[in-house]
C-alpha cells in the first residue's frame, strides 16, 4: 500500500488535476466524486462528505451524511489520455457514517466482514471472473446500430476499429497491473470474452469495477458502447459472467484439491458446491438482479437454467474445470455483470462456509448435456430449475437466511424493496411486443 507522501509526489509528479473517489451502490452502479488534486489532504483524511440521501438503496428522502474512506492500495493513475480522464486518478473508497463508523449499507464494507468471518474458519476465496460483454455503435437515441459481423468464437473481427478498440483496453488494463489470461471472441457478434485471473475477493471486486469503469471510457472515445447488459440482442447468447471460486487456507493450500477423491476434489469442495446448490434460488437475485438477466437464462442459449453440477457438461450451473492440484476450483456460470461484485461475493463466501458448517453434501453430478434432456427426464431425475424471472428470484431471496446474513439486515431489505420496485415498474410497462402482437387481435 503506497503512503501518502508516495502517493502526493506521484500526483505531483504526473501532473494529476483530478481525482475520482469511487464507490458503488447497492444496485452495481459506479459512483463518483470529482475532488481537485489540490484536496489530497482532505481525501486521505478522510474528510470528503457527500449526501447519501440521493444514492439507490441508500435512504430515500432522509438527510444521510456519510463519509468516504479512500482505501489506498486502489490509488491508480489512469494510464490514458482520452476526454474527461485526462491527467485523472482515482480511489476506490469505504463508505462510512459522518461519525467515522463503518456504514452499513455499503457493499464494499461489508463484503470485508465477511471476509473476516471466514478467517475465523481458517479460509480466504479466491476468484477468477471470465466477463463477456458486447461492443456496440449506437445512434443518439441508444438503439444499436447493426453492422454485418458473422465472426463466431475466437475469430478475428475485421470490423470497423474493433482491433484497435480491444488492443487498446488490453493495453491499457495490463498497464494498470491487470493480469489478463485471454481475450477473445464470443459465440454472439459484437461479443467478446476478457479473463481478468485470479486473487482474493476483494481485490477481485475492485478489478471488477476498474474493468468496466476503464472499457466503458475507452470505448466511448472510439464511438462505440461497451455493454455488460446480460440479453441486449434477442436470438443470441447473452453477456454472463463466469466465476471460477476457490478456497484457501491460512497456510496459502487450495483447500478444494485432494489427489485421492473423486475428480481429485476435497469434501470442503464438494460441502460448498452443496451449500451453493442447496442456496442458489435464495441468492439468485444477488447474482443475477436485473429484469433482463433472466431473458439469458432460458434453453438453446448456451446459459444454465438447471440446478446441477459436472465434471464435464458446461450445459450445468456448476462445473469443474480440467486443472487440478493449486488450480482446483468450481465455475458458477449463471451470473452476469449488472451484479454488484461486492454483494455477489459475499454471498458466495458465505454460502460455501455455510455449506462446509453443515456438511452439505451435493446431488450426484451430471454427465450428460442437459440440453438435450426431454422435459420427462428433467422430471424424472427431479432436477429443480433457477428463478425464471426477478420476481420469483425475490421471493426466495426474501426467505433466504444466508443471504441475509452474508448482507446484513441494511443492505438486504434496502435490496429487496428496490428490487421489488423494479419489477413493478416492469410489470406495469406495456412493451412494442404486446402492442404487436395483441393490438389488432
Amino acid at each position: 500500500m503506497p503512503s501518502d507522501e508516495i502517493i502526493k509526489e506521484l500526483i505531483k509528479k504526473e501532473n494529476i488535476k483530478t481525482i475520482f473517489l469511487q464507490f458503488i451502490d447497492i444496485n452495481g452502479g459506479i459512483k463518483s466524486l470529482q475532488i481537485p488534486s489540490a484536496q489530497i489532504d482532505k481525501i486521505l483524511n478522510n474528510e470528503i462528505m457527500f449526501d447519501g440521501s440521493t444514492i439507490s438503496g441508500y435512504r430515500d428522502n432522509e438527510t444521510l451524511d456519510l463519509r468516504l474512506f479512500p482505501d489506498k492500495s486502489t490509488f491508480l493513475i489512469f494510464p490514458f489520455n482520452i476526454s474527461k480522464l485526462k491527467n485523472t486518478a482515482r480511489f476506490i473508497c469505504d463508505i462510512h457514517s459522518s461519525d467515522g463508523v463503518p456504514f452499513a449499507g455499503c457493499p464494499r464494507s461489508n463484503l470485508k466482514r465477511i471476509i473476516q468471518n471466514a478467517k475465523q474458519y481458517g479460509y480466504t476465496m479466491q476468484i477468477g471472473p471470465e466477463v463477456e460483454f458486447f461492443l456496440f455503435q449506437t445512434d443518439e437515441n441508444k438503439k444499436i446500430i447493426k453492422a454485418e459481423e458473422k465472426t463466431g468464437y475466437y475469430d478475428v473481427s475485421l470490423a470497423q476499429r474493433y482491433d484497435d478498440l480491444l488492443t487498446k483496453i488490453i493495453l491499457t488494463l495490463e498497464e494498470t497491473g491487470f493480469d489478463i489470461s485471454a481475450l477473445h471472441h464470443e459465440g454472439a457478434p459484437y461479443q467478446y470474452e476478457i479473463d481478468l485471473g485470479y486473487d482474493e475477493i476483494l481485490k477481485t471486486a475492485d478489478r471488477l469495477i476498474t474493468f468496466k469503469f476503464v472499457a466503458k471510457a475507452i470505448a466511448k472515445a472510439f464511438g462505440f458502447v461497451a455493454s455488460f447488459m446480460p440479453k441486449p440482442i434477442y436470438g443470441q447468447n447473452g453477456s454472463g459472467l463466469h466465476l471460477n471460486v476457490s478456497l484457501i487456507d491460512n497456510g496459502g493450500q487450495n483447500v478444494f484439491f485432494n489427489p485421492e477423491k473423486q475428480y481429485q476434489l476435497s469434501e470442503k469442495a464438494l460441502y460448498s458446491i452443496g451449500g451453493l446448490l442447496k442456496n442458489i434460488k435464495g441468492i439468485s437475485a444477488v447474482l443475477n438482479p436485473t429484469i433482463n438477466s433472466y431473458k439469458r437464462l432460458v434453453k438453446d442459449y448456451e446459459a444454465p437454467i438447471y440446478i446441477v453440477w459436472s465434471a464435464v457438461t458446461r450445459s450445468a450451473l456448476i462445473r469443474i474445470p480440467a486443472k487440478k492440484g493449486k488450480a482446483t476450483r468450481f465455475e458458477l456460470r449463471s451470473p452476469d455483470f449488472s451484479m454488484n461484485p461486492y454483494m455477489a461475493f459475499a454471498v458466495l463466501m458465505q454460502t460455501c462456509i455455510d455449506g462446509i458448517r453443515s456438511k452439505t453434501e451435493p446431488p450426484v453430478p451430471v454427465e450428460k448435456n442437459l440440453f438435450l434432456l426431454s422435459g420427462n427426464e428433467i422430471k424424472q431425475r427431479k432436477i429443480k430449475s433457477l428463478p425464471r424471472n426477478l420476481f420469483s428470484a425475490l421471493e426466495e431471496f426474501e426467505k433466504s437466511y444466508v443471504a441475509r446474513i452474508a448482507l446484513g439486515d441494511y443492505i438486504f431489505e434496502n435490496f429487496l424493496t428496490s428490487k421489488q420496485k423494479e419489477w413493478n415498474d416492469y410489470r406495469k410497462q406495456v412493451t412494442p411486443w404486446e402492442l404487436k402482437k395483441y393490438l389488432d387481435v
